[in-house]
């Protein structure tokens, strides 16, 4: 499975081999656009345009529209528009200001793709009119709520005065709405060198950012529910005698490939594989609606033997992502069947220790440990804007949140550093701090040219 396919396409399933010898090519594109639009390759065999159609244009498009991540921060109406504003532009930057310079930027601008994202949406700001009715209803709260008997209550000692330096970064911090989080913006709105097509291109960058976010919180559900789509689909064709058994043959083998699992000892192992992983998990709570064993009935008794899976089904992908649907959904005989087990990797130990195994509680940390690692909160790095001396010397100043004692990786680290210090143009200054202790772990930094 190709993890960056999502960075260039909005979903696609399944490579196949060109007259070439080469691999990699998608038998179908979907673009979350309004109306969605299904591209089919057209040496594809007709069985194969039946199965990706039921894959894309049903079970794909039925997750964008109704998925509330998809709802809330993509507009697919607009979507077609502004790619084509976004080549146009590009294309007149190239022309003007030359191909290595707009690359230049581009390539810095992609580096820091990951951190280019808000991540809660953000109350706009108070007009003035609700700023004096704010003060109104304070005040009065004040004069109801006053006693004079509060007086008498010691007060606790005053901090003491921080220093000039301290308040200067203080005020900074204020005037700069420090710290932030997604560095293609605070970059875009604050750099000191960048030209106004090269914010522009940073702009165009952070909005595809935004825009393809929520297909990384939703990997395993947004597959899982196209092959679970597809399968329901062309089985209910088959029954009705609508595709033949060759046709069922060839849909068979290439659903079977898609949804294979290598096991861990495989040199096909890279992880688990979210179409298995997602079309399992469908499967298994069609199962647990329409039959369910005891066990079932104990650990989900809101739907289990309920008796309408596609309602439950629909729930589940119109209102989570894939950490909280592996929390919710995934079930004891899932994790059984998937072999699923939990290992304790420490740094200090020479060995890896099973820490869960297929136990009652081993269930809940399997599927709390499984679902962390869907969570982009804890995968993606939490590096954020401290300080920013603009009238000083301009050093750009970066904390990164150390989880669990684990650095970056430091060739990665210095990498992006440099493209960090390519979109700022002066020293760039990265602290590594402890999320317990708040010591500084690390420190690294580009100085500028």
């Amino acid at each position: 499975i190709n993890q960056a396919s999502h960075q260039v396409k909005t979903a696609s399933i399944w490579g196949i081999r060109d007259q070439k010898g080469q691999t990699g090519l998608a038998y179908e594109i979907v673009i979350n656009s309004n109306p969605c639009i299904s591209y089919n390759m057209e040496d594809n065999s007709a069985a194969l345009h039946t199965l990706v159609m039921a894959h894309a244009a049903f079970g794909h498009n039925h997750f964008f529209k109704n998925n509330y991540l998809f709802r809330e921060w993509t507009d697919a109406s607009s979507i077609l528009d502004f790619l084509d504003y976004a080549r146009r532009f590009i294309a007149a930057c190239e022309e003007r200001h030359g191909l290595a310079e707009v690359e230049r930027t581009l390539d810095a601008a992609h580096a820091l793709m990951d951190h280019g994202t808000f991540r809660y949406s953000r109350r706009p700001e108070p007009t003035e009119k609700e700023l004096q009715e704010r003060r109104r209803r304070i005040a009065e709260e004040q004069d109801r709520s006053y006693n004079d008997l509060w007086r008498t209550v010691p007060r606790a000692p005053s901090r003491p005065a921080p220093s000039p330096s301290e308040q200067a970064a203080k005020e900074r911090q204020n005037a700069l709405h420090l710290p932030e989080e997604n560095l293609l913006y605070f970059l875009e709105m604050h750099s000191p060198i960048l030209k106004d097509w090269q914010r522009e291109l940073l702009s165009i960058v952070r909005q595809l950012a935004q825009y393809f976010y929520p297909q990384r919180q939703t990997k395993v559900m947004n597959e899982g529910c196209a092959t679970f789509v597809h399968h329901h689909i062309v089985h209910a064709l088959y029954d009705k005698g609508l595709l033949s058994e060759s046709a069922m043959l060839e849909i068979l083998h290439s659903h079977s490939s898609v949804v294979f699992q290598p096991g861990f000892d495989d040199p096909r192992y890279s992880g688990l594989n979210p179409y298995a992983l997602g079309f399992n998990m469908m499967s298994d709570i069609k199962r647990m609606v329409m039959d369910p064993t005891e066990e079932d009935r104990a650990w989900f008794p809101a739907f289990a033997g309920s008796g309408d899976w596609r309602a439950v089904l629909k729930d589940a992908w119109a209102n989570y992502r894939d950490e909280s649907f592996i929390l919710q959904y995934l079930s004891p005989r899932l994790i059984r069947e998937m072999r699923l087990f939990v290992l304790a990797d420490k740094a200090e130990d020479p060995d890896y220790l099973v820490a869960d195994i297929h136990d009652d509680r081993g269930y809940r940390r399997v599927r709390q440990a499984l679902a962390r690692q869907y969570d982009p909160g804890m995968s993606d790095a939490d590096i954020q804007v401290v300080d920013a001396d603009m009238r000083g010397d301009r050093t750009l100043r970066l904390h990164h949140t150390v989880r669990q004692g684990i650095p970056l990786d430091e060739r990665d680290r210095d990498d992006t550093l440099h493209h960090v210090q390519t979109l700022w143009g002066y020293d760039v200054h990265l602290a590594g701090l402890d999320l317990d202790s708040g010591e500084v772990v690390y420190e690294a930094a580009v100085a500028g040219k």
